[in-house]
This record gives C-alpha cells, structure tokens and sequence, in this order.
C-alpha cells in the first residue's frame, strides 16, 4: 500500500537510492524488476495520478512527430510549432504542462498513438533504471510506481543483508 506522504519518503531516502542504484547488485536489480513493475502496477492506478503527464515533458522523437502530426490531421511543422519546443539538449518537448493531451479523468486523448518515452515511463522494467540513475531518482518524487519499485528493491537489499 502506498503511503500518502510517499513523495516526502522519496526525497529522504533520495541518498539510499542512489547508493542502491550505484552499488547495488546490477544483476540482483534487473533480475528482480519485471516482477517488481507488475506488483506496482497491479496496486498503483496511473489514472488517479498523472504527475507525470502533469509536470513533466516525454521527448518527441522524429517517428513520434510524424505519427502525432498524422493522427491530428497536421502536417509535422504545424505540430511542432503549435506543441513543441527544443529544450537544452535540443530534444523536442512540449512547450506547456500539463500535456496538452491530457483528458479531465486523466486519460490520454492521443494514447494509441503517444510519444515513445511515454511508452516506457517510469522505465521500472528497463536498465534506464540503473543506467540513469538522476532521472530515476527524479521519477521516485513524481511517479508512485518508482517510488514502489525502489522502495521494494530496498526491502530486497535489505533481507539479503
């Protein structure tokens, strides 16, 4: 179950996370998180939160842009110019949030067809969660199924110690 304060516990354990992502046992961590990210997102409904559609930009890639733009009925400059904007590391991201995307019950008007990145995010099955090691800490304060899946892989550590 998820604790209500659950963002306040990611900031405070943001140095055990990082030691865990660094130090810990690569092969433990992959090995344990297919299973981890289906337990988070068996208790963890997405459509009652969307941090990150809400604060956050995914990156729109080239074969993004095109299906979007296709789908909206816009040629790709249109999208571009009417949604995004290139951040400092000359990605293309959207130029507000929240996602203008994003429907009133927090569903995707867009979702078939959504950007790669959103796809994948929170990257809790992937080894983007030990090879990036900022943007997981980052993700453990903005998306609950992070925060499940650090918290647990503590638990893990910490049993096996």
């Amino acid at each position: 179950m998820l604790p209500d304060n659950w963002q306040k516990q990611a900031e405070g354990n943001r140095k055990a996370y990082k030691r865990l992502l660094e130090k810990g046992d690569k092969n433990k961590i992959l090995k344990a998180l297919p299973d981890l990210h289906e337990e988070a997102f068996e208790q963890i409904d997405c459509l009652q939160c969307a941090n990150c559609c809400k604060n956050y930009s995914p990156r729109f890639k080239n074969p993004d842009i095109k299906r979007i733009a296709k789908l909206l009925r816009m040629k790709e400059g249109e999208f571009v110019e009417k949604y995004l904007r290139l951040d400092e590391d000359n990605d293309y991201v959207l130029q507000q949030q929240p996602c203008p995307f994003l429907a009133e019950d927090n569903t995707c008007n867009i979702y078939e067809d959504r950007p790669s990145d959103c796809r994948r995010y929170p990257y809790t099955d992937e080894d983007v969660l030990i090879k990036r090691v900022s943007l997981t800490l980052k993700n453990s304060t903005v998306c609950p199924i992070t925060f499940h899946v650090l918290e647990r892989l503590r638990e893990m550590e910490r049993n096996n110690n």
